[in-house]
């Protein structure tokens, strides 16, 4: 999502605000696991290149991006890969661009990062102007019009030409069956890369509005009746390639407002509900208010569907565009906080060199409380998490898990100008005890199996 929301989005914030629902019980909520059934946290960004196109494609994505995430301690990343771009002229796939996402992920593996390959759409694609996603050849307009609107790009989702080409893309056979082939061309050349872990399988999916529908109301069914048959057809592509993986699926934007997903089940072991976390006003310029209630609502909403559907959650895409304002830096506290209690991880967006949503600047620096979301965290734990703390009042972490297994539990510490001074309580061992200042510190922790007796790990 980016800044320039519509006038309806922003009144149906407004509405939703009044009446926010309290936050949700969680605890039910799995987490994800990985093959040697660890619990796993993922901490990363988003990596993207929206401006290459053909020869230079992702050229704007370098080693340097993975090298500096690497640095200050994380360990994911949500790479954007465009369909346009891997299949320009029906059935005419690009090895080029093939190799050039596989340039990528050697990138990622070499700096222990996992990557989840998210098959990007914005405002469809580039039938209609700058945008990127499906094909121009896989559009179909019906003849409708299509009016672009630079400064509120969102409201382009609701011009008749661009509802058609969704409708088109959910309904027409020729057009799943393209879909599934795409995934399947994925899934076939990256299938156990040691860098990926999943797919993303549609990046914020929209549809078509029908007469009488207000917005909640039309997510709700293009969800249910259009989205949980596409993933479930997506998935079955993946999988005649593809066993091992995580598929990710994603509610409508307008989950971001509050409003529970309509989605099914989809038929897969290894799913993750991966919505983004995007609040209207902020992206049309607003500094957070935390006693709107927004925050509340969205966590109760999105808590839903992993609770029914026994899924765990990877927040996709999160960040404000704007992040200097006098509240962001209560904003970062309390979004991290909140994502802690129900997901498994989250990826911001975006890590780039530069302004607007960019992580860092062009010197490299973090920008203005972009810097919070360098934190210690347990990339893997061998057992059941029962305590995961953090308090940046006091710079002192805190890790208690009951070890279920014998396997090795990871810390990842970021840069801090005190270094760490790590601490074990229980029958386990850690090394190394200490981190010295300015570096990045990776502890890895060996616990004894004993029922009832936890493991406590401090860094202070």
């Amino acid at each position: 999502m980016r800044v320039g929301w519509s006038a309806t989005l922003v009144a149906m914030a407004l509405v939703l605000g009044l009446a926010a629902p309290a936050p949700a019980v969680v605890g039910e909520i799995p987490r994800l696991t990985d093959e040697r059934g660890r619990t796993l946290t993922l901490r990363g960004w988003n990596v993207e290149d929206k401006s290459g196109r053909g020869a230079d494609a992702l050229a704007a994505i370098t080693e340097k991006h993975f090298r500096d995430m690497s640095a200050q301690g994380f360990n994911f990343a949500r790479l954007l890969v465009f369909w346009d771009d891997l299949e320009p002229r029906q059935g005419a796939y690009s090895e080029r661009y093939l190799r050039k996402i596989e340039r990528v992920l050697g990138w990622a593996h070499t700096y222990r990062i996992r990557v989840v390959l998210d098959a990007h759409q914005d405002v469809y694609g580039p039938a209609f102007g700058r945008h990127r996603g499906v094909p121009e050849w896989a559009t179909r307009t019906d003849g409708l019009p299509y009016e672009p609107n630079p400064d509120d790009w969102f409201s382009e989702y609701f011009q008749p030409a661009v509802q058609a080409a969704f409708e088109h893309l959910y309904e027409d056979d020729d057009l799943r069956r393209a879909q599934a082939r795409m995934w399947g061309v994925l899934a076939e050349r990256f299938a156990g890369h040691p860098a990926v872990l999943g797919y993303d399988l549609m990046n914020e999916p929209m549809g078509k509005l029908r007469e009488g529908e207000d917005l909640p109301t039309a997510a709700r069914r293009i969800e249910a009746e259009q989205l949980t048959p596409m993933y479930n057809r997506l998935a079955k592509a993946v999988r005649r390639h593809d066993r091992d993986s995580w598929l990710f699926i994603e509610p409508t934007p307008i989950v971001g407002e509050g409003v529970p997903t309509g989605l099914g089940k989809i038929d897969d072991p290894k799913v993750v509900y991966a919505p983004h976390l995007y609040n209207t006003a902020m992206e049309g310029g607003a500094d957070y208010d935390p006693d709107a209630g927004w925050l509340e609502a969205y966590e109760a909403a999105v808590a839903r569907y992993p609770r029914e559907h026994g899924v765990p959650v990877v927040i996709g895409e999160w960040g404000p565009l704007h992040s200097d304002q006098p509240n962001m830096g209560r904003f970062y506290a309390d979004v991290l906080a909140s994502m802690g209690r129900y997901s498994s991880g989250w990826a911001g967006y975006v890590w780039c060199y530069g302004g607007g949503y960019c992580a860092v600047g062009e010197d490299g620096r973090w920008r203005t409380n972009k810097g919070a979301t360098a934190r210690p965290y347990a990339p893997a734990v061998a057992g059941t998490v029962r305590t995961d703390d953090y308090d940046p009042a006091t710079g002192v972490y805190q890790l208690t898990y009951e070890p279920g297994q014998l396997g090795v539990t990871e810390l990842s510490l970021p840069p801090s100008p005190d270094g760490w001074r790590i601490d074990v309580q229980g029958a386990a061992l850690a090394w190394p005890r200490s981190v010295p200042a300015g570096q990045r510190g990776t502890v890895t922790v060996l616990a004894a199996v004993r029922a009832g007796l936890p493991v406590t790990v401090t860094a202070r």
